[in-house]
């Protein structure tokens, strides 16, 4: 049986000779290498990684975490003969360099071992770069201005590293004009916050009231209340 039926026969012209009404024309077949490029293109996987998920499926699996400083020779001692180094090198390079893994990183989500243990906290700086890193790549695909909430990401990165400004600037501050205007931009808000939260602690201490009263005096949620006095006695 064929993928084509035959075509229908017409009836007999004068003279007896059978005519075949005519075939709708029909698409230019495809050669060989226009078909394979129609074909959807399929990502390929670098087969380091596809092993080291075989191996360590919470750190390459669906979740990406932060891996742990030293990784590298770690993997190298514990599978002499199952990787080159040169070949592990660069599959950690792709892993390290993924969106999901640099959001991870942003997130300030800990380092883990292999055995997906949290083992220590991303440093700052790291934290920093991968932020900026993630809003460049949104921004790329997404089109649009998202500077304000690149903004309040790196005023909380600030916070919670625990650095003082000059500090911090010390470990993140680039060549890059644009990262370092945005930088400056964090930290004017932050400082605009903080004195914020400075007049807030001198407004509750001056009352006389407790939380809850002052809260409700100035129509204001207690427990953020809270929250903002426990920040500005700690900064």
């Amino acid at each position: 049986m064929t993928d084509t039926a035959p075509a229908p026969i017409a009836a007999k012209k004068e003279g007896g000779r059978p005519r075949r009404k005519p075939q709708a024309p029909q698409g230019r077949a495809q050669n060989p290498q226009e078909a394979k490029a129609a074909q959807p293109r399929q990502r390929k996987v670098n087969p380091v990684l596809e092993r080291l998920f075989e191996l360590y499926p919470k750190m390459f699996g669906a979740r990406f975490l932060p891996l742990k400083l030293g990784v590298f020779q770690d993997l190298l001692a514990l599978h002499p003969d199952e990787f080159k180094r040169e070949d592990l090198k660069v599959a950690l390079g792709l892993h390290a360099r993924s969106t999901r893994y640099l959001e991870a990183v942003a997130a300030r989500e800990k380092r883990h071992d292999l055995n997906g243990v949290p083992v220590e906290d991303v440093a700052p700086e790291h934290v920093h770069h991968a932020i900026l890193e993630v809003f460049r790549r949104r921004q790329a695909r997404k089109g649009e201005d998202l500077r304000p909430q690149l903004r309040a990401r790196l005023v909380e990165a600030i916070e919670a590293s625990g650095l003082s400004r000059e500090e911090y600037m010390l470990v993140v501050r680039t060549n890059d004009e644009a990262s370092n205007a945005v930088l400056d931009e964090a930290f004017a808000e932050l400082g605009a916050r903080t004195a914020k939260r400075e007049a807030l602690l001198r407004a509750f201490e001056a009352s006389g009231r407790s939380v809850a009263e002052f809260a409700e005096m100035y129509g204001m949620d207690a427990a953020e209340v809270e929250r903002t006095l426990e920040r500005a006695r700690t900064t």
